[in-house]
């Protein structure tokens, strides 16, 4: 360490009398006045400190979260402890999932044993996801390390199946929430954004090792948005917005896989609402962006397949980086003007 606890004191100078201090030294003889002033000796202190010492963390300092789980604790926790002071980790520190999900993981594997420990694991995980706004996202992500990585499958289910039960028993309550009052309507549309994650985070992998997503997803979101739309209240419609802006795309291009037109029906619901419906401005002006998004193909943009060398005749912006010129009367132009171009090329020539 580099800090000062550990450099051994330095020794202190010797202090010397001062000359006005003869006064107070009681002369024997004339032989005496001539002696040495006597010296004193300031006493040295030794450190107590050792370079061999452990190294010092400051209270609750871990290094890594599970290290307060590790063997040798006297106060085990319980399942519901553990799982839930993980979860609360993550939302304060989301930036370490990679560094330790595949520990918890194993954790789980040793620790989650029966139906019921199961349950009260995707239970723990989405009131998490659903009653923490910031955690839905992280909750799917979690969600889906789990289904590929329990290794836990009893008779009543895996983790992906219990966890897609316990979004069925929200989702049958849909059309009583959205027109609930607003704290139902609240605890509703964390539902909806929740089950969004899911869809965009949730991986299924096929026999032939292809990944998909789950098709039962896409059929409730396409459920709650008439739940929402069907039930014009401003939270309601506001839900519905960050539920496309975040999912649009992606369920715009499954629909057209299938040679469906779900997104084009949504579309026109949005623009019957914004005719018909007695929300506030501000709401109307959410729903008229997010058309124009759509029309815009969700802001995305594709490179062009195949390339080609830009002219005049196939790029309408070849001449915009172009230099300007100036006449001899001042008059500014650039390659666009072939006439005043050729003009001048011809006085040039001329010369």
């Amino acid at each position: 360490m580099s800090d000062g606890f550990d450099r051994a004191p330095e020794q202190t100078r010797p202090l010397r009398a001062p000359s006005s201090s003869q006064d107070k030294i009681p002369q024997q003889n004339s032989e005496s006045a001539m002696a040495k002033p006597q010296v004193v000796v300031a006493p040295v202190l030794m450190s107590k400190l050792s370079v061999n010492a452990p190294e010092f963390y400051p209270s609750g300092y871990s290094s890594n979260y599970t290290e307060s789980y590790e063997d040798g604790c006297e106060d085990y926790p319980t399942l519901s402890e553990y799982v839930q002071d993980f979860l609360n980790h993550l939302t304060e520190q989301p930036g370490s999932f990679e560094t330790e999900i595949e520990q918890f993981a194993e954790t789980l594997n040793g620790w989650v044993a029966t139906d019921d420990a199961l349950q009260e694991l995707v239970e723990l995980i989405y009131q998490q996801a659903t009653s923490i706004p910031n955690f839905s996202y992280m909750g799917a992500r979690l969600c889906n390390y789990l289904s590929h990585h329990l290794t836990i499958s009893p008779q009543s289910g895996n983790f992906r199946q219990l966890l897609l039960q316990r979004c069925r028993t929200e989702y049958e309550g849909k059309d009583q929430a959205a027109k609930g009052d607003e704290v139902t309507r609240k605890r509703f549309h964390a539902f909806v954004l929740f089950l969004g994650e899911l869809y965009l985070n949730l991986e299924i992998k096929g026999t032939n090792g292809q990944v998909t997503r789950a098709d039962i997803l896409q059929v409730g979101l396409r459920e709650l948005l008439n739940a929402l739309f069907s039930n014009p209240m401003d939270d309601n419609l506001i839900c519905a917005v960050k539920l496309l802006k975040l999912t649009g795309s992606v369920l715009e291009d499954a629909w057209k896989e299938k040679g469906k037109t779900d997104m084009q029906e949504i579309i026109q619901r949005i623009e019957n609402v914004v005719l018909d419906a007695n929300c506030s401005r501000d709401v109307k002006q959410m729903l008229l962006k997010l058309v124009e998004l759509r029309s815009s193909n969700w802001g995305r943009v594709h490179a062009t397949s195949t390339y080609r060398e830009a002219t005049p005749e196939n790029d309408p912006n070849y001449f915009m980086n172009e230099p300007t010129f100036y006449t001899s009367d001042g008059v500014p132009f650039t390659a666009a003007d072939p006439d005043t171009w050729m003009i001048l090329m011809m006085r040039w020539t001329q010369r």
